[in-house]
Formats: C-alpha cells, sequence, structure tokens
C-alpha cells in the first residue's frame, strides 16, 4: 500500500530541486497570475525553517525585512508556481527552525557565513521548468513585438494623413 502511495507523490515532485537548508540566503522566483497577465516575482531573504525535505510536499520559511517590517512566506519546493530557488549565501547555523532570528535587528542577526560553490549548489536542470520560463519569455516577447508593430502602425497612419493633409492644401 505503501509503495502506491509513493508512486502517486513521485508524479507530483519536480525532477531536480536546490538543496536548501536553515540559515541559507535565496532567491525565490515565484509565477504570480494577475487576471490574464503572469509575472515572475522574486523574493530574496534567510530561510528560517525547513519541513519535510524527502516529501513532495517539502516547504521552506524565508524571512525579510523591508521597511522594518519581518515579512515571512512559506513556499512549497516542489509547486510548479515556484520556478526557481538560488541560494545566495551559506551561513553556519546549528539548528532547522530559527525562531530566535524574528526578535534580532541590525548586527546580532548577523550569522556567519561559509564558503561554498554557489554554481555547484544553484545548477539545475529541470527540463520543464526550463521550458516553462522559455513559454513565459517567448509569450512577452510576442507581446512586446504585437504592441511596437500597433504603435508603428498608427504613426504610420498619422505619417500618411499628415502627407494627404498637406497634399490638399497644396492643391
Amino acid at each position: 500500500m505503501e509503495s502506491i502511495i509513493r508512486k502517486f507523490e513521485q508524479q507530483f515532485k519536480k525532477g531536480a530541486v536546490v538543496g536548501v537548508q536553515s540559515g541559507d540566503t535565496v532567491r525565490v522566483h515565484q509565477k504570480i497570475r494577475e487576471g490574464a497577465k503572469e509575472r515572475v516575482q522574486i523574493f530574496q531573504g534567510l530561510v528560517i525553517r525547513t519541513d519535510r525535505k524527502e516529501s513532495h510536499t517539502s516547504r521552506i520559511t524565508v524571512r525579510r525585512v523591508t521597511g522594518g517590517i519581518g515579512v515571512e512566506k512559506s513556499f512549497l519546493l516542489h509547486s510548479p508556481l515556484v520556478l526557481k530557488v538560488e541560494v545566495t549565501k551559506r551561513s553556519k547555523v546549528r539548528r532547522n527552525y530559527l525562531s530566535f532570528m524574528r526578535q534580532r535587528t541590525g548586527k546580532s542577526a548577523r550569522l556567519t557565513g561559509l564558503d561554498f560553490d554557489s554554481r555547484a549548489v544553484n545548477e539545475i536542470h529541470d527540463v520543464a521548468a526550463e521550458a516553462e520560463e522559455a513559454k513565459l519569455a517567448e509569450a512577452t516577447a510576442k507581446a512586446a513585438e504585437a504592441e511596437a508593430a500597433a504603435k508603428e502602425n498608427v504613426e504610420a497612419e498619422k505619417i500618411e494623413a499628415r502627407k494627404a493633409e498637406i497634399e490638399s492644401r497644396d492643391k
């Protein structure tokens, strides 16, 4: 019975996910849908919690201080809305849940950095995610191209109207 459940869960897992740990500073690229538009929003902050690492419901909680107010967001790593997670800094921590960081500000909120190979950690080839990102980029490029063509047509019509007006005055 358990193997059937695991097989079902495997369908919803991404092919590859970045190995994120508590204490990492990450940039999470999340797809946001506003009406008919889609865009990618980047949320950068400190990972204060990691949950269920081996499961398809693995989750990270990212904290960031914006304008003096702490903002926390939880991201499901295998969600189709999370396009990419980049580790920008890795810190030395001895806990999985860094709840004490909520009370710290300024110098006391600093963590000791570790040297790590960011290219090796962040380099993941997930074909589906890359295809989705390329599709979004292509859609925005087509929209920009159509807008530019429409603007060009309007300008051409204005020029033609101006020429016709000048010709009619000359007669």
